[in-house]
């Protein structure tokens, strides 16, 4: 898929993902991150319905995300990663005079996509049309029972008929990472001394 962001994330697998290698988290954050893997992992094994992991910035869901595509990927399935700003870019693009691709192709390429991974969602701009093309992806997949990975923060601005589809327990899984910022905590535990043994 040209307009997929997986390139640059290639290097996001399950095998360097810490899901219990952060210092000082309370047991609730570290449960909720490994039941995070865990579901991931599962899902890569046999993508079925929706999976949206929810939580903080840097909390890992992209990481999850993106190891959930390069898996599928690396086993020769196809997979279509891509933030959803740029998603909304692509199709925008497509109106352009000078564009190589017409929009019902680009369209029809996200709808259909065998495995489809929208990360940040809630994280464009709210005009009417985003919602409408965002909204046209979503129902399709959902009625055509397409597997679809979702990532959000918890602060997420998401309309409320997607939000309908992403709140029915019987097609998608919801999971929120409760840990905070991996970026952070990495920070922190650089800079606390070592405890000398007594």
């Amino acid at each position: 898929f040209a307009m997929s962001n997986l390139d640059e994330l290639r290097h996001l697998t399950f095998e360097n993902f810490q899901e219990r290698g952060r210092v000082g988290l309370r047991a609730a954050q570290a449960n909720s991150l490994e039941t995070a893997y865990n579901q991931a992992h599962i899902f890569a094994k046999k993508p079925t319905g929706w999976l949206l992991l929810s939580g903080g910035y840097g909390c890992g869901k992209t990481h999850l995300a993106a190891a959930i595509a390069n898996q599928r990927a690396s086993q020769g399935h196809s997979a279509l990663f891509v933030v959803v700003p740029d998603l909304l870019d692509h199709l925008r693009a497509t109106y352009a005079p000078d564009s190589l691709v017409p929009y019902d192709k680009r369209l029809r390429e996200i709808r259909t996509a065998p495995l489809l991974v929208l990360d940040d969602l809630g994280t464009h701009s709210a005009t009417p049309w985003a919602q409408e093309k965002l909204y046209q992806i979503f129902n399709h997949r959902y009625n055509a029972r397409l597997p679809t990975v979702i990532t959000a923060t918890d602060d997420a601005q998401i309309d409320e008929r997607l939000k309908s589809r992403l709140l029915d327990r019987g097609r998608c899984i919801n999971l929120r990472i409760k840990a905070p910022s991996y970026r952070g905590s990495e920070a922190r535990t650089r800079r606390q001394p070592t405890s000398r043994r007594r």
